[in-house]
Order: structure tokens, then sequence, then C-alpha cells
């Protein structure tokens, strides 16, 4: 069996991020920082993303909701490490970006991955529950939207004013069981 750590480097293996970036971007793909995508939105630094995913802690065959999905990167990551058993949902609030990472997830054989534009509703309610939810956006507090998406004992990791956080739903509520690092993010468009 495969360490968390060791699941997560085959998963960044088996979705570059180079092929998740434009053009431009592709030859800084293996440097450890954030790199333009459009529009002011980035696609994560490598370090950061590795440190979500183990926060994470997904399982072969979960059902994920990968919230701020940009570029599908981390929507690929995701399914990497979902398997063929699991699914993965990406939202993304702007419609160019959702089109064209859904395009890089599909393009890249990802089959048990989608990305969806989110219009006026936080995440992706009508496929919910989920078991893990990653969102890749700064949020002002926990929201209770996506926490209603979470099913019991599922996990969230976001960052909440810049310092990530690990959420668990636990009796219906939301409960933060770890809170670890400070990051920068582009803020959640909540309509909370």
């Amino acid at each position: 069996m495969s360490t968390p750590a060791a699941r997560v480097e085959a998963a960044m293996a088996a979705a570059p991020r180079a092929d998740f970036l434009p053009s431009p971007a592709r030859p800084f793909a293996g440097l450890d920082e954030p790199l333009v995508l459009t529009g002011g939105q980035t696609c994560s630094q490598p370090s950061t993303v590795r440190a979500m995913l183990l926060l994470l802690e997904v399982s072969v065959g979960d059902r994920v909701l990968d919230v701020g999905s940009g570029s599908g990167w981390t929507t690929a990551l995701l399914a990497a490490l979902v398997g063929p058993t699991g699914r993965v949902d990406g939202v993304e609030v702007r419609a160019d970006l959702a089109r064209w990472g859904g395009a890089n997830v599909a393009a890249a054989g990802w089959r048990r991955a989608r990305v969806h534009r989110a219009i006026d509703v936080l995440g992706w309610p009508e496929q919910a529950p989920y078991d893990r939810i990653l969102v890749s956006a700064d949020a002002p507090r926990v929201p209770g939207g996506l926490v209603a998406q979470l099913r019991e004992g599922g996990r969230l990791v976001l960052p909440v004013r810049g310092t990530m956080t690990v959420v668990e739903r636990r009796g219906g509520r939301a409960v933060v069981v770890a809170r670890t690092g400070r990051y920068v993010f582009v803020p959640l468009v909540t309509g909370e």
C-alpha cells in the first residue's frame, strides 16, 4: 500500500501541470510558483497544491468537488486520486475558464471528471453530497453552502482569510480540525 504522499506524487506525474497551462506559461511549469492563466487568475504553485491534496486525504472511489478549478489541473489531479470508481466535479464561475479547464480535462482523458460553470450558486449542489471538497480561493469564513454539500464525515480544505483550514462535517455541522500555513489566493465568490 502506498503512502498518501506517494499517491499525491503519482497523481502529479499522471497529470503534468504543463498540460493545463497556456502555451506561453508551459516552459515554466516546473517552477514552484503561481503562473498566470488569464484575467488575474493563476495556477497555484505545485507545493501549495501538494499540501492541499495531502490535507484533503482523498481515497479511491471518493466523490470530490473542486471549487475554483481554473485550468482544470486540480480537477485532473483529483481524478487521478479517486481512480476509475470515483468522480470529480470541478466548478468555475468564469465562463472562459470553465470552458478551457473542461477542455483541458477532457483532452487529458480524465473521463470521470468534468468542469462545470457555477452560476448563482457556490459549489455544485445537484451532485451532492461529496466525500471531499477542495477550494482554491480564499474565503472570509467557512462557507455553510459548501458544508451542506459534504456528506457526514466528509472533509473540506480551503484557505480562510489566508490560513489553510481543514473542516469536517460532524453531526451536520462544520468542525474545524486543523489550521496550517499562510497562503495567498484569489478571493472566493461565495454569494453568502
